[in-house]
């Protein structure tokens, strides 16, 4: 039914779960430094089985592994300055083109041709059409507006997989990217009260336009929705393969387990404070500092460090610099929504706090990363924080459920670089297997 030429998925997921074109690999060829663990390649450029590419220490025990290689990601890399890249493009060349296109590009590692794109619209339309709906009925059986938006969604994801898990890699991934639109409507509008509201898919529209659309959202707030969504969509469909939601999901694979598994435990991992409420909780802080005032944001973030509490916003895992999405997401607010209160704080907090955050030397990143642009312009075109305003139709409660939906569920993190097997079971993946120091000290038994 497909095109050979169309299923580069399945050849490259017959490779190792952690294949070869990874972040390791680009920074051992380019002589960079690996989270502060220098790595050098042969003379040749290229790494050998037998080289050690990394000394583990007392000191990385019980550390959350940061810093610490674990396998390869051939989607993305995060380079220290320059931030992340999409298969080699800088992600800010890639952020006015299609979301389609960018998937495809995961997929098949180039971007499409004119006929590709149009193709593969068509079949995630075609895929889209064909979602089994019974099987989300489960859903109708949850409180509105209870538990975390991640645990309505691993049970959605849990649900379809009961329904409809194939065991082809591809066939998987692509039912679920084309699904996920609806997925996310129904648990927005069903979190809210409002389960009868949930318009029919329009097979004409894209993804991200078809997630606006059966939300009921037209008209002019429809096109500002659907342009900050796309850009936020393609800015924050990968980034690197480190994180603790795609580990987890790895992980998961590497038994091989369902996609749908996979997807669930990564979704899971993302519900905690720690990983999946950033942009929330950025959205948050700019609620208390609650003014653009340059004068009083500098008061409000002084007493913050003077009482020992987090600064939101700022400072990255990788990144030495400024986060170019978080300027990226703040010139599309100038266009979009730039009398916005809430974007207005996001602007002048990029201005205020890195010359304050400066004089403190254990900080060693004072930069502003993605979230209190991308919490603002979210709220600003009307996904509200549910703990902040009431879910309504007039603003669908968000959390951060459409970051981490739409975003790595749609793009590579939350499908592609989980696809850890094929059709073929002929392949040379292993089954994660860590291993842990005992962490007591021994005791002489006393007779």
């Amino acid at each position: 039914m497909w095109k050979k030429d169309r299923i580069d998925l399945i050849l490259a997921i017959k490779e190792t779960l952690f294949s070869q074109i990874s972040l390791v690999i680009v920074r051992w060829y380019c002589r960079r430094d690996y989270d502060g663990v220098s790595v050098t390649p042969d003379v040749g450029g290229h790494v050998t089985d037998e080289e050690t590419i990394f000394s583990i220490t007392e000191g990385h025990l019980d550390s959350g592994l940061r810093g610490i290689p674990i396998g390869t990601c051939q989607t993305s890399y995060v380079d220290t300055i320059e931030g992340v890249h999409y298969v080699g493009y800088p992600v800010g060349d890639l952020a006015n083109l299609e979301e389609e296109d960018i998937i495809f590009l995961m997929m098949h590692k180039r971007l499409p041709d004119s006929d590709e794109s149009a193709e593969f619209r068509k079949e995630l339309a075609y895929r889209g059409e064909r979602m089994p709906t019974g099987a989300l009925r489960v859903l109708e059986h949850l409180t509105p507006g209870s538990g975390h938006p991640m645990d309505w969604l691993s049970i959605g994801i849990m649900a379809l997989g009961a329904a409809e898990t194939t065991g082809d890699g591809r066939v998987d991934s692509m039912n679920l990217i084309a699904r996920m639109p609806e997925l996310m409507a129904r648990i927005f509008l069903l979190r809210g009260g409002n389960p009868y509201n949930l318009r029919p898919r329009n097979t004409e529209l894209g993804l991200v336009e078809n997630f606006v659309h059966m939300l009921g959202v037209d008209g002019e707030k429809a096109e500002k929705m659907n342009r900050v969504l796309r850009f936020f969509f393609i800015l924050h469909m990968d980034h690197g393969g480190g994180n603790l939601s795609t580990f987890s999901g790895k992980a998961v694979a590497s038994g091989w387990a369902s996609i749908y598994a996979s997807l669930a435990s990564a979704m899971n991992a993302l519900s905690g404070p720690l990983h999946g409420r950033a942009n929330q909780a950025c959205l948050e802080f700019i609620q208390r500092i609650g003014t653009s005032n340059p004068e009083e944001i500098e008061r409000f973030v002084r007493a913050e460090l003077a009482a020992k509490r987090p600064i939101y916003g700022f400072g990255h895992g990788v990144l030495r610099g400024e986060d170019p999405r978080a300027s990226l997401l703040l010139k599309l607010g100038s266009e979009v929504c730039p009398e916005d209160e809430y974007y207005k704080i996001a602007k002048a907090l990029r201005e205020v706090v890195p010359p304050i955050l400066k004089e403190h030397p254990k900080i060693s990143n004072p930069y502003p990363n993605v979230d209190p642009a991308s919490g603002s312009l979210l709220h600003a075109i009307g996904l509200k924080s549910q703990t902040t305003t009431p879910p309504s139709s007039d603003g669908p409660e968000c959390r951060n459920l459409p970051k981490f939906s739409m975003s790595e569920m749609l793009g590579a993190e939350g499908v592609f670089q989980f696809t850890g097997r094929s059709t073929s079971p002929k392949t040379n993946q292993k089954k994660a297997r860590l291993t842990k120091r005992y962490g007591w000290t021994r005791t002489p038994c006393v007779q």
